[in-house]
């Protein structure tokens, strides 16, 4: 049982991925119909899986709660947004539960004025952990972090009002390294990723990657 309980999902991963890869080297309205019917289906999965994430980050919290970890306060503003965002969704100001959604809502206002600048507040204090990576990582100590440090530079103040100030050549600079040596690079990477993808769907297609079942064999 044990065997058949890990074999059949083997079996039908094997399938649709195979066929998915052939379906796009078959002209024919059967094709189409196919990838559409799998496109719902993963529709359909992925509606499952944000609850399962849900419940995932609740039981994380309530956990958190519960054991008194340290900064377990913090926790409890998760459960209280949630319901509130929740409540207001639904009850799409006054109108009735999912009916006729009108603008301007207790959700927008929750929205607009305390999830939109509680997450510009975040970014902003990332910013400064940014600044203090770059210190680090930028040292020119070789060759090549002197040049990235260069690079850095020209163009954090090619996209500001001060560096046109300094030289009208600083944001045609900044663009360039942008378009050109930054462009290259970042294909490059996003090259090595596809290459990489390709080879972990070959290996999951063909049952040499079995993590997703839940174990190493």
């Amino acid at each position: 049982m044990h065997l058949l309980r890990r074999t059949i999902p083997l079996v039908i991963c094997f399938v649709l991925g195979i066929s998915m890869v052939f379906q796009y080297y078959v002209p024919h309205q059967l094709s189409n119909d196919y990838l559409e019917l799998m496109t719902r289906w993963d529709k359909i999965i992925a509606g499952f899986a944000v609850f399962i994430g849900a419940y995932s980050l609740f039981h994380l919290h309530y956990s958190r709660i519960r054991f008194k970890v340290a900064g377990w306060g913090y926790s409890i503003f998760v459960f209280i947004g949630a319901a509130l965002m929740l409540g207001f969704g639904l009850y799409n100001g006054g109108e009735g539960f999912w009916l006729n959604k009108k603008e301007d809502t207790m959700f927008d206002w929750l929205y607009i004025y305390v999830q939109v600048p509680a997450g510009a507040t975040i970014f902003s204090i990332l910013a400064f952990f940014m600044a203090s990576a770059a210190y680090r990582t930028f040292r020119a100590r070789t060759v090549e972090s002197a040049l990235l440090l260069v690079a850095a530079i020209i163009v954090m103040l090619g996209r500001v009002p001060l560096g046109a100030l300094i030289s009208e050549h600083l944001p045609v600079a900044a663009d360039w390294i942008m378009s050109v040596p930054n462009l290259a690079a970042k294909r490059g990477i996003l090259l090595g990723v596809s290459l990489g993808a390709i080879a972990t769907s070959v290996k999951i297609i063909f049952a040499i990657e079995r993590q997703y079942l839940g174990g190493g064999d």
